[in-house]
């Protein structure tokens, strides 16, 4: 069935974005928007964020997760190794995050290097989930074929007697990466699409380098 889309407008009228106004650190940026937009928007995860990979099969693929922290040094989520993302970012460290925050029309998009984060920093994230999380991430091979749903759910019925009284230990194919950005740029929409575009670029000397960029 079709459906014309054409006439789907509009107006940003909500902020601007001038470079005179921009700090020289990419990352103070990015947490001065996460806070207004979690603090003074309607939006339900602030912190979801969308992961673009190039894939085993030379394809990108784009999914949806959740940022658990961001540092100086970049910005962490976890996952499970093996599944289709993990071996994505095994074969080719180069991804793109991306956030959009349609309340306060922005976006930003960022790319980095993926690195494994530190064992004990998993196991310190991993104890911190809910208990039936943590048997999730052991129940679910991610990404692999299954027979149905309630094979899914016997195997984690299964898990939940088997840990009875028991401490869960983060399983080894389970983990953060932290993406370290080498490139981030700011949107913030604006009347008769002449959107606000700021780049920073990192640069041989760790300085970052600020640009406006036509919309």
């Amino acid at each position: 069935m079709e459906k014309d889309l054409s006439n789907y407008r509009k107006s940003y009228e909500k902020d601007e974005l001038l470079l005179e106004n921009v700090p020289e650190n990419p990352i103070e940026l990015f947490r001065d928007w996460f806070i207004e937009v979690d603090t003074h928007f309607d939006v339900d995860e602030a912190n979801a964020m969308t992961v673009s990979t190039i894939g085993l099969d030379g394809y990108p693929k784009s999914r949806v997760v959740l940022l658990k922290k961001y540092t100086h040094e970049g910005f962490i989520f976890y996952t499970n190794y093996n599944s289709e993302k993990g071996k994505a970012i095994t074969e080719n460290s180069n991804v793109c995050l991306s956030f959009f925050w349609h309340g306060a029309e922005r976006q930003i998009i960022i790319k980095g290097k993926a690195e494994k984060i530190a064992e004990n920093l998993s196991d310190g994230y991993f104890e911190s989930r809910p208990r039936g999380s943590q048997l999730g991430a052991i129940a679910s091979n991610q990404s692999d074929v299954i027979t149905d749903r309630n094979a899914l759910d016997a195997k984690l019925k299964a898990l939940e007697t088997d840990y009875e009284g028991k401490d869960i230990n983060r399983p080894k194919h389970w983990g953060g990466f932290i993406i370290k950005p080498v490139e981030l740029e700011f949107w913030q929409g604006r009347p008769n699409r002449l959107h606000d575009r700021i780049r920073y670029q990192l640069q041989e000397d760790y300085n970052w380098k600020i640009e406006r960029l036509a919309p």
